[in-house]
């Protein structure tokens, strides 16, 4: 973290809490796709929480990443590594806005600080891997790696209905309407009575 000293009392247990939902297979994962899909680019940083955030830190790994993902004009058009907080910072918020463009929703993504002072890394995971579920999902022949690493998003399957079928549909009763099959109220006590058993 950066310019804080330890935690302390409940601030500690709720970042004990994040550090849980960390997943280092997840990791392993994330690194192996993101060097695939950047080529030589990018090499693999040291195992590790810390070694990870200190290699998505800067922005670059996750720009040359998000420009990966589009054929035709990049998303971001400067990545360059700068030792000023500032620009690694911004350039981060680039990644995330070229995201977002790209299908991630708001619920997906993590927040600047998230990884810049490695306040909840399991957040960027998240937002990582709905990126590559987005990649994969689209098919358009920008994705480089394993298919089975990512889940595929449900798409939309949207059904067209003539005008016969609509009018066919409205003489058809629907199971969830019930049926009385011929029975009656016949033989009911009213309410608040007791049941006469002989």
């Amino acid at each position: 973290m950066a310019n804080k000293g330890p935690a302390y009392g409940l601030s500690r247990e709720v970042q004990s809490k994040i550090d849980k939902k960390y997943d280092p297979d997840l990791e392993e994962r994330l690194v192996d796709w993101i060097v695939a899909q950047c080529g030589g680019e990018v090499s693999k940083p040291a195992e590790g929480k810390t070694g990870f955030q200190n290699w998505l830190k800067d922005g670059c790994v996750l720009s040359m990443l998000i420009n990966s993902l589009y054929t035709g004009p990049k998303p971001i058009k400067k990545t360059q590594s700068s030792p000023m907080a500032f620009k690694q910072m911004e350039q981060i918020s680039q990644f995330l806005n070229a995201a977002e463009r790209y299908g991630i929703t708001k619920t997906d993504m993590f927040q600047t600080v998230d990884l810049w002072e490695g306040k909840d890394l399991a957040a960027v995971q998240r937002t990582l891997m709905a990126l590559g579920s987005l990649a994969v999902t689209k098919n358009d022949g920008c994705y480089r790696g394993d298919p089975n690493w990512f889940h595929k998003k449900a798409q939309e399957n949207k059904r067209e209905f003539t005008e016969d079928q609509m009018k066919e549909g409205q003489s058809v009763i629907g199971l969830q309407m019930g049926t009385n099959k011929g029975a009656s109220q016949a033989g009911m006590t009213g309410y608040g009575r007791p049941r006469q058993i002989l």
